[in-house]
């Protein structure tokens, strides 16, 4: 395995060094674009861009306590990040729905469907992020699995090398933190 060039980086954010997280932040731009990109293909019709995304989660980045002692959690914080960011969009949207910005418009019924189509996207999405959250109480490193590949779309590989240990540790995290979303998300369904 090669030296990590961010490495140094990272210390310095992580030790609180002026400027470090921004540093850091500009040196894994792309990459990040390419996360918000994911996240807003799955983000349930939420109608911003990558880079407001991108935007907005640097500012969360940036104000921040987290550490970053690597890479994967670094990307892992961002991608949590990202997800909260959404998570708000929608349920602000949800609430816009509901008449909390009341406006009058005319019905499209040529629309209907696709609005319903959304509603229940967003529904997913909001029970995931929950279900996300309590696994997090209960597992932080199952979590972290679930940001990383879910979220970020890093194989099961990268992520042991990124956490230095075995591909069967990750595969084994993978399978307990899916097992506990599916309960808990036909829990939440059923309910």
């Amino acid at each position: 395995m090669g030296i990590n060039p961010l490495a140094p980086l990272m210390t310095e954010a992580e030790a609180g060094a002026q400027g470090a997280k921004e540093r850091l932040f500009a040196a894994l731009y792309a990459e990040l674009h390419r996360l918000a990109q994911r996240h807003l293909q799955r983000g349930a019709g939420v109608s911003i861009s990558p880079t407001t995304l991108l935007h907005e989660t640097y500012l969360g980045i940036v104000e921040g306590q987290a550490v970053f002692p690597d890479r994967g959690r670094f990307m892992g914080y961002a991608s949590r990040v990202m997800r909260g960011l959404i998570i708000d969009f929608t349920r602000q949207r949800c609430a816009q729905k509901r008449g909390g910005e009341f406006e009058i418009t005319q019905f499209d019924s040529q629309f209907a469907g696709q609005d319903a189509q959304s509603d229940a996207q967003q529904g997913v999405l909001l029970r995931l992020s929950e279900a996300l959250d309590e696994l997090a109480v209960h597992d932080a490193r199952l979590a972290e699995v679930v940001d990383l590949k879910y979220f970020c779309g890093f194989s099961l590989t990268d992520i042991a090398v990124m956490r230095g240990v075995a591909l069967r540790t990750v595969q084994r995290d993978w399978d307990k933190a899916r097992l506990f979303l599916f309960r808990e998300l036909n829990e939440t369904a059923g309910s």
